[in-house]
C-alpha cells in the first residue's frame, strides 16, 4: 500500500477553506495535489476534466457544467478549460 506523505500546507489549506470558497492548488506535475486535496476534502466531489467528455461540456456549456455541482467539489486538471476560470 501507497504510504502518503504528510504535508506541510495541508493544514494551511483547511484554514483558507473558511476565508474563500474557492482554493487553488498548483504544483509540478505528479507532486500529489490530488492526493492531498482527496485527503483533506474527502466528503468533496471530485471531477477530472482530464475525460474528453466532461472538459466538452465544461468548455462548450461552463454554465450548465457548473450547475451540476455544488459547493463542495474538486475540480482536478481545471487548467485543461481556462475559459471555466471566468464563471467559477
Amino acid at each position: 500500500m501507497k504510504q502518503l506523505i504528510q504535508r506541510q500546507i495541508a493544514e494551511k489549506i483547511k484554514q483558507q477553506k473558511s476565508k474563500f470558497p474557492v482554493i487553488a492548488v498548483t504544483g509540478p506535475r505528479q507532486s500529489g495535489k490530488t492526493t492531498l486535496l482527496k485527503q483533506i476534502f474527502a466528503d468533496y466531489r471530485y471531477v477530472s476534466l482530464e475525460n474528453p467528455d466532461m472538459r466538452a461540456f465544461a468548455t462548450e456549456d461552463p454554465i450548465g457544467f457548473l450547475k451540476l455541482y455544488d459547493e463542495n467539489v474538486i475540480f482536478d486538471e481545471v487548467q485543461r478549460v481556462p475559459s471555466l476560470f471566468s464563471y467559477i
